[in-house]
């Protein structure tokens, strides 16, 4: 998968939020120290130099990574962070008053005052927040498993567990040198061994995994792991480049490990792909409520029931969630794939797609043997049945671009290097449909699409995407 700075910018939004709380808690309270109580959005001069603030702070954060890291500091490194954040800060906004000659329009008292409130602000409810999220249950952590020795498993998870500011959820281990499966280990359930670790990974989610076991007895156990898609952290016993591979060395906890993953993005991409997603995201939920007005009577005229159809999908890293779609198949439809798969000569493979599926709504086979296509029919052949999943990307299940989420009986099917193009968040669209659409049905080369685009990611490659998924949209007969 992608390796994120500090374990992605969506663990930091809170951070964000709560920089931003700051910043016009002390712009406020400046403006009421020098001019008194007057609310100072009212003042067209003093609202203008509101967003001037607001956005600088927005690109320190994103482009000098003012928060990597942000949970591992303490007091002493927060400290200094925060200060070059908020120097730099106060540079850039000065910069831009001079060259706008418009310094002369704001108090002095005002911008020191508020200069300072902000610093004593981001500092405290930063070290303040950091206590709170350490101690929440219900925190979103990285989902770590573990691969150790019997020798090494209580110290590997009382360190991860005692080192790791909160970062990790640590749901299992494999003990490779010894059959321990049933028991637990500083409280963490033994869920594999050598034997079944690869069939076991393949089918949990798990965002990282750490190897700390000898490299002589498992240089192959780190191949596969790391063809899986899997970030993987080795302990330095090994420098191996292994092909594609983004190689950094880094502290887990308190082990210093080498971590290979298949790409990596800094906090500024991050960021803005997740703001093209939230955006994409917020005009597709409009156009799918003008599409519902327009399909939905069409769909229930044809098959009485729910508009909607919602399915258990697998996400990144195997996490399970729901799926929307506009409903174009009628309603006893999965109940029947195995059925359709077996007459179609589909049955067992890794992707079940067939043009002329009878379940569609409205299609039906004439008395001459010919498909007849429906209103169901039309619905896919236009993607109008996606336009639901804009809210799944909303949501941050998925992604405007990604690779397609698999359903969970084909993910059940897979193969352990297959694993690798479930290591993002999967798609609306992606390389796979602008690169033949329906036309490529070899499994072998949608997963290899998937890892080129995993691996030469690239916010221009996304943007190329989506253009290209319009035009494959409106010329379907045409290979892209």
């Amino acid at each position: 998968m992608y390796r994120k700075l500090s374990q992605g910018w969506l663990k930091h939004l809170d951070f964000i939020v709560l920089d931003l709380l700051c910043l016009h808690a002390a712009f406020v309270f400046a403006y009421m120290v020098r001019h008194g109580i007057r609310n100072p959005y009212a003042i067209e001069d003093y609202r203008g130099i509101a967003i001037i603030f607001t956005l600088t702070d927005l690109l320190l954060i994103v482009f000098f990574s003012s928060l990597s890291d942000v949970l591992k500091r303490e007091f002493r490194r927060e400290f200094t962070t925060t200060l070059v954040h908020t120097a730099l800060l106060a540079i850039t906004v000065s910069f831009y008053l001079f060259s706008a000659q418009s310094g002369d329009t704001y108090s002095r008292v005002f911008y020191y005052t508020m200069i300072a409130l902000y610093f004593c602000l981001t500092l405290l409810t930063r070290m303040l927040w950091k206590v709170v999220l350490r101690k929440s249950p219900i925190r979103n952590k990285t989902v770590l498993f573990l691969i150790v020795s019997s020798q090494n498993a209580e110290k590997t998870v009382e360190d991860i567990q005692k080192n790791s500011h909160g970062l990790y959820q640590i749901p299992g281990m494999a003990v490779i040198d010894r059959d321990m499966r049933g028991r637990a280990i500083a409280g963490v359930p033994v869920a594999a061994c050598r034997e079944d670790v690869i069939e076991y990974l393949k089918r949990e989610w798990v965002d990282e995994v750490l190897v700390a076991v000898p490299k002589e007895s498992s240089e192959e156990l780190y191949q596969t792991l790391i063809e899986m898609g899997l970030v993987v952290h080795i302990k330095l016993d090994s420098l191996k480049r292994y092909a594609e591979q983004t190689q950094t060395v880094e502290y887990l906890g308190d082990n210093m490990v080498i971590t290979y993953s298949l790409g990596s993005v800094t906090l500024g991409q991050a960021f803005v792909k997740r703001t093209i997603d939230i955006v994409g995201g917020l005009v597709g939920c409009l156009a799918t409520g003008v599409l519902y007005v327009l399909i939905a009577p069409f769909i229930y005229i044809n098959s009485p029931g729910p508009i909607f159809f919602s399915q258990t999908r697998v996400g990144c890293n195997g996490k399970k969630f729901k799926m929307y779609k506009f409903r174009s198949m009628c309603l006893d439809a999965e109940a029947r794939k195995a059925e359709v798969a077996v007459a179609c000569g589909l049955d067992g493979q890794m992707m079940f797609k067939f043009e002329e599926d009878p379940r569609i709504i409205g299609s039906r086979i004439l008395p001459d043997g010919t498909y007849k296509k429906g209103i169901g029919n039309f619905i896919r052949d236009w993607s109008l049945d996606e336009f639901p999943q804009f809210f799944n990307v909303l949501k941050g299940d998925m992604s405007l671009v990604g690779t397609r989420p698999p359903t969970v009986d084909e993910w059940e099917k897979y193969e352990a290097h297959h694993r690798a193009r479930m290591s993002v968040r999967p798609g609306i669209t992606g390389l796979w449909q602008v690169s033949g659409r329906s036309r490529i049905s070899n499994f072998e080369e949608v997963v290899e699409l998937d890892r080129q685009y995993i691996c030469e990611w690239s916010l221009w490659l996304d943007l190329k995407i989506l253009l290209k998924t319009v035009k494959v949209v409106f010329y379907r007969d045409g290979a892209m």
